[in-house]
């Protein structure tokens, strides 16, 4: 499973991010056109039917903040400050480098952003809210932007530049995507980050303080800041069946629509590498091509494992068949041996009854001997006897 993640992260290119993050903003700006076709006198009830329901709970932590900021330059400027960057700064910052350094997780975080800024689009388009500073003065809050506008690049519109502002939506103040996306950011350091207490503290930090700034330049009420993250939090649910949703549609789409966006997708590659490859100084490869380049590599790697393996397997067959061969040699050189031991052993006995039997022999031929010379010496006494005889006729 986790190999099959990170296959699917390492096809993920920067430059098909693109066209989601053109998505989200087409998005926007269709719901920033029907507000602003619309009436604003309907995002103003709304805003002041949050502020009445916020007062029936007892709630006001918009006024006594609004006023700090106003009163206390070092505080508000900064505020507006954080309000009119961070929330364009650091939210890109960490999710390329998700993408740099934890790229398994990046797809799922990646999806489970864009997923609550869709539903965060959704209710702006539906509920578009009057923010605090665009009230009438007479529910007491100042506008922080409009007052330190000198200090900074925004305008008394929003908090883009001056001259931008018409490419804002100023009725987008529930929920507040200023908080949610904080949160966001300091989920995504708190558990992927190091496990250093600068890093957590910078974690639990930045969501609380960017709620603390919202309602302190009256962009947001409390309420749109707890909206906030309730959508991140059904953006976090939604997450892993969109995912497998769309890895199922991918699998189905892929047989018919591979052959026909493959030729886009690698002059598309084509074109933006060689686009980096002119601000590198040097010629760099598509992305198709590096992809045939990781596949050649990892087949060859797989062909020098598979040889090896084989090489192995070889030679423990070849010692295998070799101690066989051995052992069978041994029994063949044992076999003479034993019938050696068994030759040396009869012969060894027929030696034996060959000493017996001559033994035997030579005590016989001296028996003969001794009873040859016992007649050879009876007989010679007897000669003169047999000579004396005719003597006595």
């Amino acid at each position: 499973m986790e190999a099959a993640r990170m296959s699917v992260v390492r096809r993920l290119h920067w430059w098909a991010e693109l066209p989601l993050i053109v998505a989200v903003y087409a998005l926007y700006s269709a719901g920033r056109l029907l507000v602003s076709n619309g009436s604003t006198a309907e995002a103003v009830d709304n805003g002041l039917a949050i502020l009445r329901f916020e007062q029936d709970l007892s709630l006001n932590a918009e006024h006594p903040l609004n006023r700090l900021f106003t009163s206390e330059a070092w505080l508000g400027i900064p505020a507006d400050f954080a309000y009119a960057s961070l929330h364009y700064l650091v939210t890109p910052a960490v999710l390329i480098w998700l993408w740099k350094r934890r790229s398994a997780e990046y797809r799922a975080m990646r999806t489970w952003l864009m997923l609550s800024t869709v539903i965060g689009l959704v209710g702006f388009t539906l509920v578009p809210t009057c923010p605090p500073r665009l009230l009438d003065a007479t529910y007491g809050f100042t506008d922080t932007m409009a007052q330190y506008g000198d200090y900074g690049w925004w305008s008394t519109e929003a908090s883009a530049p001056e001259g931008l502002g018409g490419l804002t939506n100023q009725y987008a103040a529930m929920p507040s995507l200023h908080v949610g996306w904080a949160l966001w950011c300091g989920v995504v350091l708190w558990r992927y980050g190091r496990r250093t207490p600068w890093l957590r503290t910078l974690a639990v930090a930045y969501p609380l303080s960017t709620t603390l700034i919202v309602m302190g330049t009256a962009n947001h009420y409390l309420l749109d800041a707890v909206a906030g993250a309730a959508v991140m939090g059904l953006g976090l649910l939604l997450a892993r069946p969109a995912l497998r949703a769309t890895d199922a549609l991918r699998r189905r789409l892929a047989p018919a629509l591979g052959p026909v966006l493959a030729p886009v997708r690698e002059a598309a590659g084509r074109r933006f590498a060689s686009v980096r490859g002119r601000f590198k100084g040097r010629s760099a490869p598509w992305p198709g091509q590096e992809a045939s380049v990781r596949d050649r590599s990892a087949r060859s790697a797989i062909v020098r494992r598979g040889s090896a393996d084989v090489g192995a397997g070889c030679q423990t067959s070849a010692r295998t068949a070799y101690s066989g061969e051995a052992r069978e040699a041994k029994a063949d050189d044992d076999i003479p041996r034993q019938h050696s031991r068994a030759g040396t052993a009869g012969s060894t006995g027929a030696g034996g009854s060959t000493a017996a039997g001559g033994a035997a022999a030579r005590g016989a031929a001296a028996e003969d001997a001794e009873a040859g010379g016992e007649t050879g010496r009876a007989g010679a006494g007897g000669e003169p006897a047999d000579a004396a005889a005719p003597a006595a006729h």
